[in-house]
């Protein structure tokens, strides 16, 4: 069976939507579509570089409790339960070290060449939860539609919101035959036919294929330093993924790391603490398999859980 396939760009990537037969949200072609739309409306809601997006005028709002959206508040609720589950590594309040560290605007084509950054970056440490994480401030009352922090503490959406976003469709698409969500490398597949699906994963270095996991149900979800990465004003090598102790950009050993997990929220929650953990934690994080790649191109392969395989094996575009 073929599938119906969307491709275009959206959250600072390339976004691919791949559905089989018909279902709740009508047939492949149009369950496709209305995922496309809604993907690049959820984009456009939860931009931190569009100052006229909901998460904008969230963060610039001087009130210390305002009304959201439903969406929003699933998200904060998202965000800080992320916080919580790791401790404070995984930070969503971390809006004012990313862009003093020099993302101030989208960098999704900016990248540099991660072998330099690799020299030029400070020794290699695992990164740790800050003392006073801001996002310990903040609360949430999604019956009441509303977020209360401290006026000036923001938020930046990242990869937990694509993950949320993979969670929130497959809820559409479960019934469908097959279905696959890449929202720019947050990857949640499923599907009523218990199909597998290749999930391949390539190198930060050269984008050559390094391992391919064939999964049923679940999410993928990747953390790395290879894009979105550049030099600071003070010449020192940066990218987005900050150490919340001290708010700079973190080198700890790892330069990415796939993450295998039943949703696409706890893929993303565990692709970056395992990155931010550094060679000697990482592992701890992937309960349901994935990648780590070192800073010296070396691979360590998780094998993935018996609840992520299975199913018959068909052949499936990607």
């Amino acid at each position: 069976m073929s599938e119906a396939i969307e491709q275009f760009d959206c959250f600072k990537g390339s976004c691919a939507v791949l559905v089989a037969g018909g279902g709740p949200a009508g047939t492949a072609h149009e369950a496709a579509g209305r995922v496309r739309r809604r993907l690049l409306a959820w984009h456009d809601q939860f931009s931190r570089f569009t100052p006229t997006s909901e998460l904008s005028r969230l963060n610039s709002d001087p009130r210390r409790v305002v009304p959201v959206s439903p969406t929003m508040a699933r998200f904060v609720a998202t965000a800080l339960g992320a916080a919580e589950a790791t401790g404070g590594l995984v930070d969503p309040t971390l809006v004012d070290d990313l862009e003093n560290a020099g993302y101030r605007h989208d960098l999704s084509w900016e990248s540099l060449p991660l072998s330099r950054a690799l020299l030029l970056a400070p020794a290699r440490a695992a990164a740790h939860p800050s003392a006073a994480g801001a996002w310990a401030e903040i609360e949430v009352d999604r019956s009441a539609r509303t977020v209360s922090r401290p006026p000036g503490v923001r938020l930046d959406s990242g990869g937990i919101f694509k993950g949320l976003c993979g969670d929130m469709l497959a809820g559409i698409l479960a019934r469908h035959v097959s279905f696959a969500v890449d929202a720019a490398g947050d990857v949640r597949f499923g599907g009523a036919a218990g199909w597998r699906r290749p999930v391949r994963v390539t190198s930060p270095f050269d984008g050559s294929l390094m391992h391919v996991f064939e999964l049923v149900h679940g999410a993928a979800a990747t953390s790395g330093i290879g894009r979105r990465s550049w030099l600071g004003a003070d010449g020192r090598p940066a990218h987005h993924l900050l150490d919340p102790a001290t708010g700079r950009p973190a080198f700890t050993g790892i330069v990415q790391v796939t993450a295998l997990a039943p949703t696409g929220v706890e893929a993303e929650i565990r692709s970056k603490a395992a990155l931010l953990s550094g060679p000697s934690g990482a592992a701890d994080w992937l309960v349901d398999g994935g990648v780590v790649v070192l800073d010296d191109g070396a691979l360590q392969v998780v094998e993935p859980s018996a609840a992520l395989v299975g199913g018959s094996v068909v052949e499936l575009a990607a």
